[in-house]
């Protein structure tokens, strides 16, 4: 699509496109509160439970990559489609399933149809808006998971309080109805096709190989902190290595051979890129304050599940602030908003510390902190993506999302994976869950430290 020419509802497209942006997180929020009241309404055991949450995140995490290349290759308004018209039948089956296999089935093919949708928002909004329009749309994306931390804390909570019509668990995937319903029919009309001219062909050996490599790492590292570390899970993420190998050797035979690669590996020559996809896994290990800071309140001080959902509000607002001001931060300051986005996020964790080490529960600083961090995370993440994919061919955007979301998806497992880790070692150590929390927070503040010089060096590549 010529970007001189762009498409005349190209923000009403936006607008479908990101109901399937706000799904995604939305059930990862919504779901975790809700997994007490499924123990107790499905007699689930533990690793049932267990099973709900990482089922859907490993199916997600795995299959994502492929999920982009799919749009490339045959539409990203049909896959968009076909993903939504998926995630919303699946959503139903795990509303009524009878017993917790069926929901764990079920939640599976729910990530699966989600790694469908993501790709196509990230890869669409690269081909349909001009570049002066992409930091606006970005942003409105960014903003969408936001909304839908908000949502999914605060509307988890109220559904399990109220239990409409009798029902607890079930609300929290009912929801997705009638925004998938809506969606699909909205995208029938709104959104353009787009793929390239040239019909490609799917790499299945690829798919294989990389869908089997992703889950050799990603899937030890969900499952490597519940389970206490087992020798399996080294023994798995030890052999994702071959496999990749083997995926990159078949991808350069498939390219000598002048067919189309699941994967274009001079991607991962581009300098540029390979900066960017850093400061993206780095950033993405806040995934763990979401998992921690729960657990610091509801097992630290006996909080409701709506009391925690409310207490993540000032960091959930400042999500939702971010992006909305990212834009036009962007047309000031070019790209060194992204600096400022980070520089944020560093600040509130880093200021969280003594906020809780003079007052173990939360209090007016720690909510000012994760204020702070919160504006920092939605500006970050709107502007990264961008920077990251604006170099990127029209015929590759897909892929490249799918890449994107998988170095995502592999910053938040390892950063709950290893940051959680480290808060229940520091727990017993200390006694206090207030010390095990201020632990991490600190951590998390190096980390996004660390992000903000690699983003030093990736707008030094831009400005060159």
């Amino acid at each position: 699509m010529d970007a001189t020419f762009p498409y005349p509802a190209r923000w009403r497209a936006l607008a479908v496109l990101l109901m399937g942006a706000f799904l995604s997180p939305l059930d990862f929020f919504i779901v975790n509160i809700a997994l007490p009241a499924m123990r107790e309404g499905l007699h689930a055991s533990s690793s049932e439970l267990q099973f709900i949450v990482t089922g859907y995140g490993a199916a997600y995490a795995v299959f994502v990559v492929t999920g982009g290349r799919l749009g490339d290759i045959y539409g990203r308004k049909r896959v968009f489609i076909i993903g939504m018209c998926v995630f919303t039948l699946t959503s139903a089956i795990c509303a009524f399933a009878p017993n917790a296999g069926i929901l764990i089935a079920a939640r599976i093919v729910q990530g699966l149809s989600a790694a469908m949708l993501a790709p196509q928002v990230l890869s669409s909004i690269r081909v349909i808006f001009p570049a002066a329009e992409q930091p606006r749309a970005m942003g409105l994306f960014g903003a969408t998971f936001g909304l839908a931390s908000i949502a999914g804390q605060l509307c988890g909570g109220l559904l399990l309080e109220w239990h409409p019509f009798g029902l607890t668990w079930e609300t929290v995937f009912l929801i997705n109805i009638p925004i998938g319903i809506a969606a699909v029919i909205l995208a029938m009309r709104f959104i353009p096709e787009n793929r390239p001219e040239k019909r490609l062909r799917l790499d299945i050996p690829g798919v294989i190989l990389i869908s089997a490599a992703l889950f050799l790492f990603i899937y030890p590292l969900i499952k490597g902190r519940e389970a206490g570390w087992p020798l399996w899970v080294f023994i798995c993420m030890a052999l994702a290595i071959p496999v990749m190998l083997w995926f990159v050797r078949t991808e350069q035979r498939i390219i000598r051979e002048g067919r189309d690669p699941l994967i274009y590996l001079q991607l991962f020559r581009d300098k540029r890129f390979l900066t960017g996809l850093t400061v993206i896994f780095l950033f993405n290990n806040t995934a763990s304050f979401f998992m921690v800071y729960p657990v610091y309140l509801q097992s630290g001080f006996h909080w409701t599940v709506l009391q925690a959902g409310l207490a993540v509000l000032p960091y959930a607002a400042g999500f939702f602030i971010g992006p909305a001001v990212s834009a036009a931060l962007a047309r000031r300051f070019r790209e060194k908003v992204l600096l400022i986005g980070l520089l944020l996020l560093s600040t509130g964790f880093l200021l969280s510390v003594p906020a809780l080490w003079f007052q173990p529960l939360p209090g007016v600083v720690l909510y000012a902190a994760l204020l702070c961090a919160g504006v920092g995370h939605g500006i970050v993440m709107p502007v990264i993506v961008r920077m990251v994919l604006a170099g990127i061919p029209v015929e590759t955007a897909g892929l490249a999302a799918g890449v994107v979301s998988t170095t995502m998806q592999m910053g938040s497992a390892l950063g709950v994976a290893v940051l959680g880790t480290v808060f229940f070692s520091v727990l017993p150590v200390t006694g206090s869950y207030a010390s095990a929390f201020m632990v991490v927070l600190g951590l998390l503040g190096i980390l996004e430290g660390v992000a903000l010089s690699y983003s030093r060096k990736l707008i030094k590549m831009i400005q060159q």
